[in-house]
This record gives structure tokens, C-alpha cells and sequence, in this order.
């Protein structure tokens, strides 16, 4: 096996040359401006600046082939952008390089209600594409919160809320269009909703973060919406209480929707935040039944049953359209919220699943890590598929404080991994996880290595991330 390419920043006159490349297709759609590249030097989370070179904006599958050649003739790095809501780093650029801004690749191409798919450019978003669908009796159910690009939640392999239920992107999509590190357009999958022709190209780079090819267009699955949606809160003393709730409801098979938690300090931040009615800072679920009237019925009285078991209390419904938004905006918002428990500080997010029979001493574990440093870390999760976040509040103006939110945020990695469970359920790898998927996977980094360097022999797609070198 080849020795793997290092990652290295390109000299300048090489993004001069690609600035110079590409100009006359691209106009005012390329700068090397300081304010727009800074702009795209980094997504959610961290605050840590990390700014390309160049900064374009490409209409066309064509206009994206076109770059990524000139890229790939400077050596100079393409880092796919979508709407910057990634959490663990991957729209920086470590080594410079030429950042692509999909949001303007946003036409919804074609639905096809009658086989429940759609084919859309990467940079239309989850919310844009529920519009359009509205009227026709139909939704896109992966919800991961943020507004993001549907190109981008494929590259990050995002779920979400309504995950335990519909699946994650993995699930919904069936095909790509993708430029390759050499400028060349493939397709991959299509409207089928199976096949055996061939290597599955489609999951392969569905959560490949962008080290392997630029995806241009999606072709996903549909869903008639449903003909009932019921919302509730319920709430409970503990947050043992809680989570087993939610392992007693998978394990008797209700069909839930939305099986959403957060602990007592996210509902005190959630409380101040979006004013949240008849709620106490108390462990609390945060569910959503759909199906018919009956159905819905029968999934409520499960719940109910089973909640009343582990100490549940103050059941309350949200049955209008406007009262359901509103609550999972509060829990979309989660972030933000936490943010004001201790304002100044800054924020660390962690991305742990777990088997659902471990949830319960997973979390314990976690908080208990927490509290053991002193630092103040909410929890949240969509803990209908295992899958749990911590908010780590660290001081920014003090290394050691730093220090000490790194240290819990590689041990909830761990401590999900001892689970048999995965250092990140949905956030993906990015920069930040480098060293605790070494830990998941360690024998198959080699192979994960291979497929990174014969399709992108030369290094350029997003370096630096998502595989260790």
C-alpha cells in the first residue's frame, strides 16, 4: 500500500491561478474577500477559524466539475460547503483551499408523488423542500434541526428527530450525482428502491463529509404525511425514569414518531428561552404519535401506560399545528438555549449512541463525568434510537477550562464506545473525532484509508478530516 498523501497548504500563487482559472465562468461568484472567507471558515460549534483561500459559488453540476479540475490541477483543496450548520469542523479549511458554496444549487429538479421521490440540488434545504411538498400531501421526514442543506445531510449521513421512526439519510436516499476529485460527474443508485448492480456508491458517500467527491444532486424517499399528528410532553423526577420509559416503550414496539429527551437543565434553559407553558425544570420526554385517528389513540394510552410505571407526570398535548411547532422549535433550539445558563461561555456538543438497553447507564455515566469535573453539560438526545448530546460549557477565555471540556467530550466518546456503542450517532467525524474512531475502528482505518487515497490520490477533498491519516 502507497504511503497516504499528508496534507499540505498549496502556495499561494496556486489559488491565484485557480482565481485566475476560473473567473471569467464564475465572475463575482469567486473571491479571495477576507469577510467571505472568514464566513466559511468554520460551522456550528466552536468558534476556531480555519479560512480557505477562495470562496465560490457554482449554479451548475458543470460549474462545480470545472472548479474542482482546476483545483485538482494546482493541487489546491475543495472543501463542500453547504449551510455551515456542521458541528464538528468540516467546512473549515486547515490547509487553505478553495471552499464551494452549494446554497445556490437550490431547485427542487422533480417529485414524483406517484412512487413517493424527489430529485433536488444539493443546496436546497429540508425546510424548503417541505414547503414544496406541502400541498401535495407529502414530507421529507429527516429532521436534524438546523435548517441544512440536503446535500450536506447526506455527506454528514444527519437523522435526527424523526429518525426512530423513518430512518436517517441513510435510509432515505437512493441516489447522487457527485463530482470527483479528478472533475469527473458519476451517478450513483436512482429511483429503485433496491438494487444489487454493483458496488453500493450511494453509501459510500453518504457520510463521507466531502473527502471523496462534491455531491451535486439527491434523488430521496417520500412520505405521505400522516392523517393524524399528536404532540406531548411528559415529565418525570428522575432521569432514570425517563429513559427507561422510552426503552419500555421500543421494547413493547409502539410505533412512535418522536421520542425526544432533555434533562433538568435544558428544560430550565428551554423554560426561559421559548416561555414553554406548564413545565417544570424536570427530566422531561418530548413525543409525537402519527397515523390514523385510532391508531394514534391506541399509541397514546402504550405510552401513558408505561410512563405512569416509571414515574411520569403532567402528560401535556399539542394537538394544533402552531403548538406542535412550537415545541419542537424549543427543542431545535436546544443549543442556543443551553448557551444561556452561563452566558460568556462558549460550547462543546458531543454525539454519542448507544444500544437502547445501555441509554440509561450511558447517560448516568456521562452526567456523572460531568459533575466530577464541574463543568455544566445539559443533555439532550433523540433517545428513540440511542442517541444522546451533551452541551459542555467551557469558559473560552481559560485554556485549563478548555482543556477540561475536551477531556469529558472524549470521555463521553468512550464511555458510548464501552456501551458497544459509537463515538458519533449523527454529527459525523470531522476534525474532532479523529482519535476516537481510531478507538471504534481501528483495524479498518487501513481500509478506510485505501478507498481515500484511490479515489483521491492526490489528497484535495476536504484534507484533514474524517479519515485519520
Amino acid at each position: 500500500m502507497n504511503t497516504p498523501l499528508i496534507p499540505r497548504r498549496a502556495p499561494p500563487e496556486a489559488a491565484a491561478a485557480v482565481l485566475s482559472a476560473l473567473q471569467s465562468a464564475f465572475g463575482d461568484r469567486i473571491s479571495a474577500n477576507g469577510a467571505l472567507r472568514e464566513q466559511h471558515g468554520r460551522g456550528e460549534g466552536l468558534r476556531d477559524l480555519a479560512i480557505p483561500d477562495l470562496v465560490a459559488f457554482p449554479l451548475t453540476t458543470d460549474e462545480v466539475a470545472r472548479a474542482v479540475r482546476a483545483c485538482a490541477a494546482q493541487r489546491l483543496p475543495v472543501i463542500p460547503f453547504g449551510a455551515g450548520t456542521s458541528l464538528e469542523g468540516h467546512v473549515s479549511a486547515p490547509f487553505g483551499g478553495l471552499t464551494l458554496d452549494l446554497s445556490r444549487m437550490d431547485r427542487i429538479l422533480q417529485v414524483n408523488a406517484d412512487d413517493l421521490d424527489c430529485r433536488v440540488e444539493a443546496g436546497v434545504t429540508r425546510m424548503q423542500l417541505n414547503r414544496h411538498l406541502r400541498d401535495m400531501g407529502l414530507f421529507f421526514p429527516v429532521d436534524p434541526g438546523a435548517d441544512a442543506t440536503l446535500g450536506g445531510m447526506v455527506s454528514t449521513r444527519a437523522s435526527g428527530t424523526n429518525t426512530v421512526r423513518y430512518g436517517a439519510m441513510r435510509e432515505v436516499t437512493l441516489g447522487l450525482t457527485v463530482v470527483t476529485p479528478q472533475g469527473e460527474v458519476i451517478t450513483t443508485g436512482g429511483r429503485a428502491r433496491k438494487s444489487s448492480a454493483g458496488y453500493d456508491l450511494t453509501r459510500l458517500y453518504c457520510g463521507a463529509e466531502g473527502t471523496l467527491g462534491v455531491i451535486t444532486e439527491v434523488q430521496l424517499r417520500l412520505f405521505g404525511t400522516p392523517e393524524t399528528i399528536s404532540a406531548a410532553t411528559c415529565q418525570f423526577e428522575t432521569l432514570s425514569g425517563a429513559v427507561n420509559t422510552v426503552i419500555a416503550a421500543l421494547q413493547c414496539g409502539i410505533p412512535m414518531a418522536r421520542i425526544e429527551f432533555a434533562d433538568a437543565a435544558t428544560l430550565d434553559s428551554f423554560i426561559r428561552v421559548s416561555k414553554l407553558p406548564g413545565l417544570d425544570p424536570l427530566p422531561t420526554l418530548f413525543l409525537e404519535f402519527h397515523g390514523g385517528p385510532q391508531a394514534v389513540a391506541e399509541q397514546i394510552a402504550q405510552l401513558r401506560a408505561i410512563a405512569d410505571e416509571h414515574g411520569g407526570r403532567a402528560f401535556a398535548f399539542a394537538e394544533r399545528e402552531e403548538d406542535r411547532n412550537r415545541l419542537w422549535k424549543a427543542r431545535h433550539e436546544a443549543y442556543y438555549a443551553g448557551m444561556i445558563l452561563n452566558p460568556g461561555m462558549e460550547a462543546m456538543v458531543t454525539d454519542a449512541c448507544v444500544p437502547i438497553s445501555a441509554l440509561a447507564a450511558a447517560i448516568a455515566d456521562c452526567d456523572g463525568l460531568a459533575r466530577a469535573a464541574g463543568l455544566q453539560a445539559p443533555i439532550v438526545g433523540h433517545v428513540g434510537d440511542g442517541n444522546f448530546h451533551m452541551l459542555i460549557l467551557f469558559d473560552p477565555k481559560d485554556p485549563a477550562s478548555r482543556d477540561k471540556a475536551e477531556a469529558l467530550a472524549q470521555a463521553v466518546s468512550a464511555v458510548s464506545q464501552s456501551h458497544g456503542g459509537t463515538c458519533t450517532g449523527e454529527h459525523g467525524v470531522g476534525l474532532h473525532k479523529l482519535d476516537a474512531l481510531v478507538r471504534e475502528h481501528g483495524p479498518a482505518i487501513p481500509v478506510m484509508r485505501a478507498i481515500k487515497d484511490a479515489l483521491d490520490p492526490l489528497g484535495l477533498m476536504n484534507p484533514g478530516k474524517t479519515v485519520p491519516g
